[in-house]
């Protein structure tokens, strides 16, 4: 007897969908990259002048284009018969990278804060990050910079 896997086109799109959205950098000031760990930042204090929403524009890595392609080109596949299953194909995998392209921007754009913060010092410096704490004119913060210049800024 001859078992073999079968994949759904829509368990594919499934699978493709968490992978884009787990591919996602994070914007948030609570979240820290494998590289900067293990170096030395700076810390500043400050008072916040101005906390504004803002939307942070999501990534197009072109992987929500391969995997809209692939997608779009299995369900293809599954339309007609010769030259018009090659043209249903080529047209499925066009339309999947363009909607891939699309879902994936979609999915990795997130809520960000602009936040106007004036040193101690008397500096004033704005940094955009992931809205994932709640900032009021007025409330004390830490401004913490890497060496790279990567600012976030914490309660």
């Amino acid at each position: 007897m001859n078992k073999t896997l079968a994949i759904t086109p829509v368990a594919l799109g499934i699978v493709l969908a968490l992978i884009l959205v787990g591919c996602a950098p994070s914007t948030s000031g609570k979240v820290y990259s494998r590289d900067q760990t293990r170096i030395s930042h700076s810390v500043y204090y400050g008072t916040v002048l101005r906390a504004e929403p803002v939307t942070i524009e999501g990534t197009q890595s072109g992987a929500g284009t391969l995997a809209g392609g692939a997608l779009g080109g299995v369900l293809g596949s599954s339309v007609g018969s010769g030259s018009g299953r090659s043209l249903a194909v080529v047209g499925g995998a066009i339309a999947g990278a363009v909607a891939g392209s699309i879902a994936e921007k979609k999915a990795t754009t997130v809520p960000g804060i602009e936040l106007e913060v004036e040193l101690d010092n008397g500096e004033i410096i704005v940094v955009v990050q992931e809205a994932d704490d709640v900032y009021r004119v007025g409330d004390r913060v830490r401004v913490i910079k890497d060496a790279r210049g990567t600012t976030r800024i914490r309660q």
